[in-house]
């Protein structure tokens, strides 16, 4: 038993470190770079903040999402517009210039270049981005933290 606790402690800190150096990466990539996706090795994740594509995706959900080197037509892709993110189906698409539009929504959005495309969405996961946004705000952090040092150390 102690053993265990021990074990459980030790990868509770490990995983706060991770989520630390991951909100501190995307703290890094957003701010000063103006990032508001990194993808590192091609892939990126979000959540859900909107129901505009309704019912494919819905608010909390964590998305997935890979960089292609191509898209089309029917493709649900997510792009930055300004300093935020757009998870929309590509409606159109006239040379270097994208039409998207949420499946929800009754118009379609002002047309896109293909580079403002960060990739498209090859999963998404229910709910989990509740999750997700509470272990990366601060109060999710210092509680991981605090119960990894509340439990008692075994030797």
């Amino acid at each position: 038993m102690k053993k265990t606790l021990s074990i459980f402690r030790i990868m509770l800190i490990a995983f706060a470190a991770v989520v630390i150096g991951l909100k501190l990466y995307s703290w890094n990539a957003e701010t000063l770079v103006g990032n508001a996706m990194p993808m590192p090795f091609g892939y990126g994740s979000a959540v859900v903040l909107s129901g505009s594509m309704e019912t494919e995706l819905s608010v909390n959900d964590l998305i997935i999402v890979h960089e292609e080197d191509d898209y089309k037509i029917g493709d649900i892709v997510v792009y930055q517009e300004s300093s935020y993110l757009v998870v929309h189906r590509i409606i159109e698409i006239d040379g270097d210039m994208v039409t998207t539009k949420g499946d929800a929504n009754n118009t379609a959005d002002e047309p896109i270049n293909k580079k403002n495309i960060k990739g498209m969405v090859v999963k998404s996961i229910p709910f989990i981005g509740v999750i997700v946004n509470f272990l990366k705000s601060g109060f999710g952090i210092v509680l991981i933290i605090a119960v990894a040092f509340l439990i008692p150390e075994m030797s």
